[in-house]
């Protein structure tokens, strides 16, 4: 997030849409970094003026001067500054008395390098609010916006990219650098590229704000690697996809970051948080750049109308591949309805009797009913969505001339995956992208794309109802009036607010253990009352299946060894299937919700779902849906059944928590046993943040 002042700060424009650009370090040396900004900004509109103070060269058309520069040629809006680290916070300094307004700073040694960087990062961020200037950088490899010929970037090879309807916005200058490449290699071109690189002013929520409002944009791929400005990102991301789809890879998938003292602590990690924060948002998330461009080509191309549950439709003229396609859109939840009855006539009278006709359609080998075919299966009443896969035959179907000859144009939308070699593969795609087709490259690409239409279909359905939010039960009890609450004590707050908890007594001696044992049903748990122990079982302060007097005074006598002074003695629940649900104050998003099945093995699982907090009941419930194990919460084996709605009351529960307490870190319940009487409370964890929870 920029960083305000008093200062009135430029806009974007004066770095995407500059009048008139400078290079500050220009050399005569072809290989230096100044040289060659200076030969990539050369076609940029307005042109470019060289400034070196150290050696001029008016031969060469270097100036010493940049004010003299901009007396002669005219104002100057952007400098792209290509000096060493140390000379930067000079020059930025420099650049704002002459009235520019932005800069690309793209040294590297600063806070990425240690502290002595980090100081030097500190000055750079300095001398850009009290120049007034907008600054790119450091540490990245610049941006691109081809359809103004501006290419601020160091790397020839970004001088090829043209002009498209992507946006292009990265955390590292490299990553920009091989998703613009990667997107013309396949024929698409970009409207934006921006690697943000340590961002100490211009950073993901300011460009994605300015492509709120940039026409040439149709869609965003967004590369993310942490966040830090949660406040101005996900009101943004949300802002942007109601009017342009965004498409998410987050760098971290394996980071399992600083072990909390709560299950919730080490599961909620940033990748996973980052994941829920932007998906919340609207965003479609995906796993790695060619899932990036897959997603994000289709969407640039053809969006959905808001759904909670887009039918998509499958047409194959090979069956193998087909299977790929929808194996893969199985798997990610999407929604493949069978054709009506109707549809499937219909297809009959076009389709040999021994291919497969309610979806996906397996035409065999295709041939001229190709088109008749696709025209049938999107006019069902059912589908949203038809994706289409074939292989190159040149002498069996021309597919973009089958495509062109369709006969219902406005029924669903179409796109096709395509596999072969040689020229015929590349001339079909162009002929297909020519048309306003979406084409991608083989059977996961397609699954991918279709997915992708599908989830931001889902995602801007949900952000358009009204939260079906209640008032807060969580401020009718005091979490945050008292410290180091044990076991016990969370219980009947819980049970207060509705939960289920298990009848227990808290004894403070063998007597009193025995008097809870006759007053429970055997067999009973007796378990160690202390605040603050996350894992009870590693420190041998649980005992189990407790039946007789002898039972419980051995386990009395075991718990006072490891310093037991009080002890919850606790019937025993029923078998059934164990979750983990909690709520953790994250240092970047704020309050966060999670649920994962496993209990007290969630760790090694790692079968989790995470939303920001307060949430609504309907948000809530969907994650279930991201757990791969939640079959298991269906009557599996005759096991029990979950209600998805006491669950999702439990998690907002959680979250209103920590947004009603804000001095409570974390809130776990670690198990929530699932059973045929519903959810129980079998373990609860209480932390506040002076007694060393996560400050935010």
């Amino acid at each position: 997030m920029a960083e305000t002042t008093a200062i009135e700060r430029a806009g974007l424009d004066a770095l995407f849409a500059p009048r008139r650009c400078a290079v500050l370090g220009a050399s005569r040396q072809p290989g230096k970094l100044g040289a060659v900004m200076g030969r990539s900004l050369a076609a940029a509109a307005g042109g470019v003026a060289l400034i070196n103070s150290r050696a001029p060269d008016p031969r060469a058309g270097i100036s010493g001067d940049l004010r003299q520069a901009i007396d002669v040629g005219g104002p100057i809006d952007f400098a792209a500054i290509c000096l060493p680290a140390p000379a930067c916070p000079d020059a930025v300094r420099e650049a704002g008395a002459a009235g520019v307004r932005a800069v690309l700073v793209c040294a590297g040694g600063f806070a990425e390098s240690g502290p002595s960087g980090l100081a030097l990062q500190d000055e750079l961020r300095r001398a850009a609010v009290e120049g007034g200037v907008r600054l790119l950088g450091p540490n990245t490899s610049g941006f691109v916006v081809p359809g103004r010929r501006l290419v601020a970037s160091f790397v020839p090879a970004m001088s090829h990219v043209l002009p498209g309807r992507i946006a292009v916005v990265a955390a590292s200058g490299g990553v920009h650098h091989t998703i613009a490449l990667m997107l013309a290699a396949h024929g698409h071109g970009i409207s934006l590229g921006v690697g943000l690189g340590n961002a100490v002013d211009v950073g993901t929520a300011d460009v994605l704000d300015y492509l709120t409002r940039h026409e040439e944009t149709a869609a965003v791929a967004l590369h993310v690697e942490s966040i830090t400005d949660a406040a101005a990102l996900l009101p943004t991301v949300e802002r942007l996809v109601a009017d342009r789809p965004v498409v998410a890879s987050i760098v971290g998938r394996h980071d399992i970051g600083a072990f909390a003292q709560s299950h919730t602590g080490a599961l909620a990690t940033s990748w996973r948080t980052a994941r829920a924060a932007l998906r919340q948002a609207g965003a479609v998330l995906v796993d790695d750049e060619r899932a990036l461009i897959d997603a994000v080509v289709a969407l640039s191309r053809t969006r959905l109308r808001p759904s909670p549950r887009p039918g998509i439709a499958l047409v194959t003229a090979q069956a193998g591949p087909g299977l790929i396609t929808l194996d893969q859109l199985r798997g990610r939840g999407v929604h493949l309805p069978e054709l009506a009855a109707a549809s499937r006539e219909r297809l009959a009278a076009v389709l040999p009797p021994l291919t497969y006709q309610a979806n996906p359609v397996d035409t065999g080998r295709p041939g001229p009913g190709f088109a008749d075919v696709i025209d049938i299966t999107a006019e069902d009443p059912g589908v949203d969505l038809v994706g289409v896969y074939a292989l190159i035959e040149p002498g069996a179907v021309d597919l973009p001339a089958a495509l062109a000859a369709r006969t219902c144009p406005e029924s669903a939308p179409v796109i096709v995956g395509i596999g072969g070699a040689g020229d015929d593969v590349s001339d079909t795609a162009r002929r297909l992208l020519d048309a306003g087709i979406v084409c991608v490259p083989g059977p996961t690409a397609l699954a991918t794309a279709l997915a992708a239409l599908a989830d931001d279909a889902k995602a801007r359905d949900r952000l358009r109802r009204v939260p079906d939010r209640d008032a807060s039960r969580a401020s009718t009890i005091g979490f945050g009036a008292s410290r180091g609450w044990d076991e016990q004590q969370i219980k009947i707050a819980l049970a207060g607010l509705g939960l289920n908890v298990p009848p227990g007594h808290r004894c403070a001696s063998r007597d009193g253990a025995r008097q809870a044992l006759a007053a429970l049903a055997a067999p009973v748990a007796a378990k160690i009352l202390r605040p603050i122990i996350a894992h009870k079982t590693d420190a041998g302060g649980v005992r189990l299946n407790l039946h007789t007097d002898a039972d419980i005074v051995a386990a009395w006598d075991s718990l006072a060894a490891i310093g037991a002074s009080e002890v919850l003695v606790e019937a025993m629940s029923p078998p059934g299937v164990d979750l983990v649900v909690g709520a953790r104050r994250d240092p970047a998003v704020g309050p966060i919700v999670l649920v994962g099945l496993g209990g007290t093995a969630a760790e090694v699982l790692g079968d989790v779902a995470v939303r920001l907090a307060p949430l609504s009941v309907r948000e809530a419930a969907t994650m279930v849906e991201d757990l791969a194990g939640r079959a298991l919460l269906n009557g599996y084996r005759g096991g029990p059944v979950l209600a998805v709605g006491e669950l999702a009351e439990t998690l907002v529960l959680l979250g209103d928590i920590l947004t009603e307490h804000p001095d409570v870190s974390d809130i776990e319940i670690n198990p929530l046993r699932l059973t045929h009487d519903g959810l129980w409370v079998l373990d609860a964890l209480i932390t506040h943040l002076d007694q060393g929870g996560h400050t935010p």
